[in-house]
């Protein structure tokens, strides 16, 4: 049966270097579940490693976590990749590590804590997050779309690390399956900022960094059930699914 769920699917843990570090798993779901969320999706900086543990943190709760990520391309464009299955991700995981050059410096950057679902470090991850890969905007597309994903523009209306801050505009031939807007300018004022874009679906996310902050921004949306298909349904406004704006 069709029902809105409260979706925010932009949500980063500890292993985000800009990310708190009270971005830890069980913390993360608890607080999601505190504001009433049904989906998220976990999207850390070009690495995965603590997906499973909040996946796991959320095993037997009303809440269904979906497996993410958000790449930096070649340009410094920002895109969020959803997958239904763990397996998918690690498989792209795999991609941008063998395309992700440099280490972190933690003094400057900021730690990048891998914890799993009972609140232990299982490591540390010490490969430069916040660079940029070597892949092409279109690569990384390609990439996530061989293997199930929808690719999501990530915050468009930001100045920096967006598709429009770095490119200036967007390609309609750019295959994003949805775009996302921040909670600070909302899906209705995106519609009259941006009236060029009103082909795509758009969605409003945290992006959130601090534990505070998820659900600031969230998406209602009609599904039959919590999955990336369904989401693409969505996406595509079909068979009665849709998102509320």
């Amino acid at each position: 049966m069709l029902r809105v769920y409260r979706c925010d699917l932009h949500v980063h843990t500890c292993l985000s270097p800009c990310g708190d570090l009270d971005m830890y798993p069980s913390a993360v779901v608890e607080r999601a579940i505190a504001e009433k969320l049904d989906i998220i999706a976990i999207c850390d900086h070009n690495a995965s490693e603590n997906v499973q543990f909040v996946m796991r943190a959320a095993e037997g709760k009303p809440l269904t976590v979906l497996p993410g990520m958000e790449i930096t391309s070649s340009e410094e464009v920002h895109v969020l990749a959803l997958f239904d299955t763990l397996d998918n991700l690690m498989t792209i995981q795999d991609i941008i590590y063998a395309h992700l050059s440099g280490m972190n410096r933690e003094e400057l950057f900021g730690c990048q804590a891998i914890i799993n679902d009972l609140d232990e470090v299982e490591g540390f991850n010490d490969r430069f997050l916040l660079g940029a890969t070597r892949l092409s905007l279109h690569d990384v597309i390609q990439h996530v779309h061989c293997f199930g994903g929808l690719v999501i523009a990530s915050h468009i209306d930001r100045e920096s690390f967006s598709i429009i801050s770095q490119l200036g505009f967007i390609d309609p031939d750019i295959p994003f399956d949805a775009l996302e807007i921040t909670h600070r300018t909302g899906i209705k004022n995106a519609r009259l900022k941006y009236p060029e874009l009103s082909r795509y679906p758009l969605v409003e996310s945290s992006d959130a960094h601090f534990i505070r902050d998820i659900g600031q921004g969230v998406t209602n949306i009609v599904l039959e059930n919590s999955t990336v298909s369904e989401l693409k349904m969505a996406f595509e406004h079909c068979e009665g699914r849709y998102i509320q704006e």
